[in-house]
């Protein structure tokens, strides 16, 4: 399969196959002598895969290992359950942070209702 028609079939752009492929969630794929690379077919679902676990949270490191010890052959949800729970804190930790902000941003919006705004030294656009 040609990098456009796996871009296509994955929903990625080729721009992200190719960075994909450097990065080595997909294998280095085979070349033609003309330079095209040509990927077989479980590249579409490999793609797809590590999407869902950006789409979870993952970085692209952690995703990076994810697959790895899927291809290691040894990985089972009990011996990477570690992986979502170190997402999770995570997502609670910016959670916990975007409430902080919104509480303090929701704070001083009625403190600038009340008259007393919290933002006289922010410049204004002339």
């Amino acid at each position: 399969m040609k990098i456009g028609r796996v871009a296509r079939e994955a929903g990625v752009s080729v721009d992200t196959v190719r960075f994909y492929e450097r990065r080595g969630i997909l294998p280095a794929a085979e070349r033609r002598p003309s330079g095209y690379r040509i990927f077989d077919a479980t590249a579409v679902e490999r793609i797809r895969m590590a999407k869902a676990l950006q789409e979870l949270g993952f970085t692209l490191d952690e995703v990076v290992d994810a697959l790895t010890a899927h291809d290691q052959g040894g990985a089972t949800c009990e011996s990477e359950r570690w992986r979502l729970e170190a997402v999770v804190d995570r997502l609670d930790a910016k959670i916990a942070d975007l409430t902080r902000a919104r509480q303090a941003a929701a704070e001083s919006l009625r403190d600038c209702q009340g008259g007393r705004c919290r933002l006289t030294l922010v410049s204004r656009p002339r």
